[in-house]
């Protein structure tokens, strides 16, 4: 018995530490929320009750995640707690008696519970200074830059306090999170599983200005130290932060009893489905500070506030017909219609199946009584199957394409289905949106809906056909006039002058994204030498695999392809690099650029290193051969010293450009 509880924790240790890497630093969760707090409830209780058993370093005892490397570690003068968890009523209830063995005339305050990521703004006189992740609540990680980004963070309050510190939420509404995950699926990108998760990787960018163009908000909902003003409750201290600037979070209500709480609780569970944001439960926390203070914390949780989960609803209804969708790059898509039915406060007759894997695996056939969810609130999927429906019969993905009738073919380790016919209809307009989207062509004002309207009266058949447009039938389409063509022919002509590099990425070759796009660019230097490349010597290529290397030659052995190349360079668009390598005393050499240098900007020293055949790297390893440094120079440079490589200065490093051996 006791060894089969030693075994128990142990294994449930290991899963939610799993789990917890994959949520907190990885930004891509494999369960739900509510899964993962049952998981960690069970381990706290088996802890409790076996507590030889339990691993000093159990998840039970630690806050968030880790700080990762990438950004400055910031240590919280004050501990960024977590909140003890409650899934019924009857728990929030023992809360409210463990509240008033400690304290009489308890009032509380209730609140959504956002669902993002947690961080703390610092302001000094008034003035934003440093804003930083929780981590694991003692050390967290310094991302002022990508934070003042934010629109909804003020950088200067109404007041100038001496200091203050707060606490906030980190979200993406809604609207932007479905506006992302369409991008990411257009471009077939592994779209984000939820809003909590992009909001997390949109914050934690290297590169403030991805992070600008991810529209995040904040909502602010604690103070966590202040000077310059005393404050007595949460109620008033959250009025206040309205007055200093702030976006609280948009409701809170006191409560004099606990079940006016749960009334609350209820009310805001409710109506989740109208919110424009996620969360994910409600917090329910004790108003006057100096009862709080009586109560204290835990090693983990504040005894004064506890967090109410709200389950995921789940609900039934019939599959009537699998829809098939053709992606950007032949890609077969199944997608599930069902009878309407009301999920976290919408209609849901749709649901994507993902792939034929997916179908077998669950064994959905049309015709079946099926379990759904809204995957965090927003995304439906399917569940489960509840029951076969009388007659079905398993389902098998089409062998031809529903658009072109063209056969359809499964690469081996593969879970996708695709069209083989690169003239497809299906595809045309993903293709076209793709090669005119910012990082690619970057043609403005040839959005979705003008290329719709395009492919649908027969201008635009490839993507050369965007270079032989004409005013008037730019000026013909409903709501554009003489000024709007005149804009979309000049962002036209624009591109035809792009680096070699983003005609590349905007072919859409399978696996061949930004970077690659880049290096086959300074490898090659020009279309023609790029196209006369063997598999073997792209596969050469520093970050190329095999994979890689054989779907770019296997684009440029189509003859579409060369066709499609040949008409773009009669039409002018450029087939040289910017990017030429010019010589090759860094080749085999790694650095990581680190700090703020004194004339270069880290950019523009990464494209000298890569000039120059080398390669720079955004993380310090053993492989890593020199840290270029400069001021304010963080965890990268002190990880370099501890592996002792070679940190050089600016100066140094232009004089090696210089110099004919290394």
């Amino acid at each position: 018995m006791s060894e089969d509880i030693r075994k128990k924790i142990a294994e449930l240790t290991d899963v939610i530490n799993y789990h917890s890497n994959r949520y907190y630093n990885m930004d891509e969760p494999e369960i739900e929320d509510y899964e993962y707090d049952r998981l960690m409830r069970e381990l706290i209780a088996l802890e409790e009750q076996y507590p030889m058993y339990a691993d000093p370093n159990s998840p039970t005892k630690k806050v968030g995640g880790k700080s990762s490397e990438m950004f400055a570690p910031v240590v919280h003068t004050v501990r960024m707690e977590s909140l003890q968890d409650a899934f019924s009523h009857e728990e929030v209830e023992d809360f409210d008696k463990r509240v008033r063995d400690v304290n009489s005339g308890v009032k509380y305050v209730v609140e959504p519970k956002i669902d993002g990521l947690s961080v703390s703004l610092e302001y000094e006189n008034g003035v934003f200074v440093r804003g930083s992740t929780r981590g694991d609540g003692n050390t967290g990680e310094d991302i002022t830059a990508n934070l003042k980004t934010i629109k909804s963070i003020p950088l200067r309050l109404k007041e100038n306090l001496e200091f203050i510190e707060v606490r906030g939420e980190v979200y993406m509404p809604r609207s932007v999170f479905l506006e992302l995950v369409e991008k990411q699926e257009l471009n077939e990108e592994k779209p984000f599983k939820n809003p909590r998760n992009a909001a997390a990787g949109s914050l934690r960018q290297k590169n403030p200005k991805i992070t600008a163009e991810r529209n995040l908000a904040i909502f602010i909902f604690n103070i966590q130290q202040i000077r310059g003003k005393e404050l007595h409750s949460h109620k008033e201290s959250l009025d206040y932060l309205k007055t200093l600037g702030f976006t609280t979070v948009p409701f809170y209500y006191q409560c004099d009893t606990i079940a006016e709480a749960l009334e609350k609780i209820e009310d805001i569970g409710g109506n989740r489905g109208e919110l424009s944001f996620d969360i994910d439960g409600a917090v329910v926390k004790v108003d006057d500070f100096s009862q709080r203070e009586a109560m204290g914390s835990t090693a983990k949780f504040p005894k004064w506030a506890v967090a109410y989960k709200y389950p995921p609803e789940e609900k039934e209804t019939k599959l009537l017909d699998i829809e098939i969708n053709v992606g950007r790059t032949g890609v077969l898509t199944p997608t599930g219609v069902f009878e309407p039915v009301t999920l976290a406060g919408t209609s849901v007759s749709r649901a994507t199946l993902h792939n034929q894997d997916f179908i077998s695996e669950k064994d959905i056939r049309i015709g079946d009584t099926v379990i759904i969810r809204k995957a965090g609130d927003i995304i439906p999927e399917v569940l489960s199957v509840k029951e076969h429906g009388k007659d079905t019969v398993p389902y098998e993905m089409p062998e031809i394409c529903p658009s072109c009738g063209a056969k359809v073919f499964r690469e081996e380790g593969e879970a996708a289905i695709r069209c083989t016919n690169p003239e497809c209809p299906a595809q045309l307009l993903r293709v076209l949106i793709h090669f005119c989207s910012r990082d690619a062509m970057d043609i403005e004002g040839l959005g979705p809906a003008i290329l719709g309207l395009f492919v649908e009266k027969g201008i635009i058949r490839t993507p050369n056909d965007i270079y032989s447009i004409t005013k008037e039938e730019i000026s013909e389409l409903e709501g554009l006039g003489e000024k709007s063509a005149d804009n979309i022919l000049g962002a036209i002509e624009k591109s035809k002058s792009n680096d070699l590099s983003k005609l590349i990425f905007a072919l859409g070759i399978r696996h061949i994204g930004q970077k690659a796009g880049k290096l086959l660019a300074a490898k090659f230097s020009d279309m023609d030498s790029l196209m006369a490349a063997s598999a073997e010597e792209i596969s050469a290529i520093d970050g190329f695999g095999e994979i890689m290397a054989q779907s770019v030659f296997n684009f440029f052995s189509l003859p579409q392809s060369r066709e499609l190349i040949d008409s773009l360079k009669e039409s002018g668009v450029n087939m040289k690099s910017e990017n030429v390598q010019k010589g090759n005393i860094f080749e085999g050499k790694t650095f990581v650029l680190t700090g703020t240098l004194p004339t270069l900007k880290r950019s523009e020293a990464a494209k000298i290193i890569e000039s120059l055949g080398g390669k720079a790297s955004s993380s310090v390893s053993k492989k890593t051969d020199y840290v270029l440094a400069g001021e304010d120079a963080g965890s990268k440079l002190r990880k370099a010293n501890e592996l002792g490589i070679t940190i050089i200065t600016e100066e140094e490093f232009l004089k090696m450009t210089e110099s004919e051996n290394l």
